[in-house]
């Protein structure tokens, strides 16, 4: 067999340096984990810390004991909130309602919880309807939580019923008269039905008196007018 020629061995030399040169593929050249696994944490512990602050700034229940079924809860709620107005009328005169009637306190006077009905003091005689759920709520629920809280707080008991209105007892020739508005246009109307039964709904206004003397068309509340604008 006739020698290579040297044209022939130099290729073979060129393919053999060429295949000694072939670049191998660097030990892991794909994604950085490193990176990967950081960024997962951190959103973990952001999440985490989002649903904490959620956590803490939602509405906690207290430890004062909850009155006809409503709980007195650390902040107001919002879901559920509108407002009715309640007018107490003894000897043709209007007795209000107690500002912060339903708002529990402790002894500096800081708030320690609302009921979900209760009463702001800017607010004459309006009755905050502030809860989480679509529940309707009475008249006598109210009176209920108003009683807990007046005694609680050394005002005495605020009753509703046959004989009592807050903190008035129907005397001997006495009796109770309540009127509802219902803010339609066609002014208090009488109710003859039990008072405490009275569902409570958006601007109306519930007006019980103990007569005689007896007030045939009682007094209104205008909620488009100071201090009422807005509720």
């Amino acid at each position: 067999m006739a020698p290579k020629s040297r044209a022939q061995a130099g290729a073979g030399s060129r393919k053999g340096k060429t295949a000694r040169r072939a670049v191998r593929p660097k030990s892991g050249s794909g994604v950085p984990i490193l990176p990967i696994v950081v960024g997962s944490i951190l959103a973990v512990l952001a999440i985490a810390m989002v649903v904490w602050i959620i956590y803490l700034g939602r509405p906690q229940p207290s430890t004062t004991p909850a009155v006809a079924g409503i709980p007195c809860d650390h902040l107001e709620h919002t879901q559920v909130h509108y407002h009715a107005a309640l007018q107490i009328i003894y000897n043709g005169v209007v007795t209000d309602l107690p500002g912060g009637a339903g708002i529990q306190t402790d002894s500096s006077g800081s708030v320690t919880c609302y009921y979900w009905l209760h009463v702001h003091q800017q607010y004459p005689n309006v009755i905050h309807i502030e809860s989480p759920a679509t529940d309707t709520f009475t008249l006598g629920q109210f009176f209920s939580v108003w009683n807990q809280w007046s005694v609680a707080n050394g005002q005495g008991s605020r009753r509703l019923d046959s004989t009592h209105v807050a903190s008035f007892t129907v005397q001997s020739g006495q009796k109770i008269v309540t009127y509802i508005d219902h803010n339609d246009g066609k002014g208090p109307q009488v109710y003859s039905g039990d008072p405490s039964a009275i569902v409570l709904q958006n601007h109306e206004v519930i007006t019980v008196e103990i007569t005689p003397p007896e007030v045939t068309t009682p007094p209104n509340i205008n909620w488009g007018t100071a201090p009422y604008t807005g509720l």
